[in-house]
């Protein structure tokens, strides 16, 4: 977990600025300083001192080449953002690193590091309302996070390159931003990398230029995007290109080791998407496709934005919950970390959905084995998803435990069964076209549902099966 660090008072972080030797050159304008330091963290209440606050951004503009021999990292991350307060000074996320340069509107700007946190004084105070662009210029080798719960995020070294997977907070680890998922922007990705590899990331490849023995790889992202769903893959890939029936471009990259295993599974996207627009409205992207890799380190598959990222090759279930958070979790984006059950919540539940359409167990057969514990082989298991409400995980090391998954999924079950078939898939696509690009919490999709159903009492599925403790006294 990321080391937090102390709010600094105004007066003495423009003390430590000045001195910091690290930083740029030039003090602030005869006006005199009328704005305040912007804040490290958004308070968000697992991972406090992710995300900072005082503006937002709006685009990313990231320049990065990697050698994976010596697993050296370069980058220059371009922020455009938006000043929400008059502001003194604001704080980036980056974890690791050596950052040798910033910059604020083209002016050298001071910088100071601490733990996590890249505070930047630029030349100027910046007033509300103000866009603003500062370039940032860093190196190193790229760091792998542990997470609360012992996966490993951020830079992931594989055997051919390195894999950059976010969730909750590893984007830190190769690019300086505000990293929470309350903070949307859209992104241009420009990757150098040794040929023969390759570099894969979110969106569309808009460029692909070699010069002597390297080649660089540059991909757009038009749609809002949430740091922790950004990813880079660099490594020998197979790549196919191909488009959907509506025309919808599909590209896929495999790991040459895993290309014939996976051929079957992800031969089966175009038929996956298209019942996923069926039940859950239109697709919000403009591109689709799967990375499929081999990381030994990663136990996850990851919903990265448009191309979901599989550490080896993944079965239909598998790959029908990542595509399916590109509605519920990518598109709509939970405010805080305590909201992950509206992204997994219904990426499982839409797992049982599709063994629902394709011959497997109905939905209600996979709620009654789980409420009646037999759904798992082994007793601990089916105790676990009990073990804590799916909207109110007991800490950070355990939002991404059972209960947010399955019991997630049981809340929306109980939803359908009270409302039945027609205004249940009213609401859930309804839910991913009211909030598309943006961000939601539980509290406006509970009340989202009661204003879809009226007439229809939600308190005992509320009380007992999204907040209350332990199992419900009844199914």
């Amino acid at each position: 977990m990321s080391r937090s660090v102390p709010v600094v008072p105004a007066l003495v972080l423009a003390l430590v600025l000045t001195a910091c030797s690290g930083g740029g050159h030039g003090t602030s304008g005869a006006g005199g300083v009328h704005g305040t330091p912007g804040g490290s963290g958004v308070r968000d209440p697992y991972f406090p001192k992710t995300g900072n606050g005082g503006y937002d951004v709006t685009h990313y503009d990231l320049k990065l080449a990697y050698d994976p021999g010596t697993r050296h990292l370069t980058g220059t991350a371009g922020i455009t953002a938006r000043a929400t307060k008059d502001l003194s000074a604001f704080d980036l996320d980056l974890k690791g690193l050596d950052v040798r340069a910033v910059t604020v509107e083209g002016r050298d700007a001071r910088w100071n590091r601490a733990g996590q946190e890249l505070t930047v004084r630029p030349h100027d105070d910046l007033d509300d309302g103000e866009t603003f662009r500062v370039m940032v210029r860093y190196a190193g080798t790229p760091v792998t996070i542990t997470d609360p719960d012992r996966s490993k995020e951020g830079w992931l070294p594989t055997t051919d390159g390195a894999l950059a997977l976010g969730e909750p907070t590893g984007s830190m680890a190769w690019f300086p931003g505000n990293h929470h998922p309350s903070d949307k922007a859209t992104y241009d990705i420009a990757v150098t990398v040794p040929k023969p590899l390759k570099a894969i990331a979110n969106g569309e490849l808009t460029a692909e230029t070699s010069t002597d023995n390297r080649t660089t790889f540059t991909w757009h992202t038009a749609e809002p995007m949430a740091s922790y769903v950004a990813t880079v893959a660099i490594g020998r890939y197979d790549v196919a290109r191909s488009t959907t029936d509506d025309g919808l471009p599909v590209y896929v990259a495999v790991d040459p080791e895993r290309t014939e295993a996976s051929r079957a599974v992800l031969a089966k996207i175009p038929e996956a998407m298209e019942w996923a627009e069926y039940n859950f409205g239109p697709y919000p992207f403009s591109s689709t496709g799967a990375i499929v890799d081999r990381a030994d380190d990663v136990g996850y598959a990851l919903e990265t934005q448009s191309r979901p990222v599989f550490p080896d090759v993944p079965d239909t279930e598998t790959l029908v919950h990542e595509l399916v958070h590109q509605w519920y979790g990518d598109s709509v984006t939970p405010k805080t970390w305590r909201d992950m059950w509206l992204n997994e919540g219904f990426a499982t539940y839409a797992e049982w959905l599709w063994a629902e359409d394709h011959g497997g167990d109905s939905t209600q057969k996979t709620f009654d084995a789980l409420y009646d514990g037999d759904y798992f082989d082994s007793k601990e298991a089916n105790e676990a998803i009990w073990a804590f409400p799916p909207a109110r995980p007991s800490s950070a090391a355990h939002i991404s435990d059972a209960p947010v998954y399955w019991r997630g999924a049981m809340v929306l079950h109980k939803i359908r069964q009270t409302v039945g078939d027609d205004t249940f898939y009213d609401i859930i696509q309804g839910w991913a076209a009211a909030h598309r690009h943006g961000n939601a919490d539980t509290a406006e999709f509970t009340a989202y549902v009661e204003e879809k159903a009226p007439g229809k009492d939600f308190s005992g599925i509320w009380e007992d099966w999204l907040y209350g403790d332990g199992k419900p006294a009844h199914r």
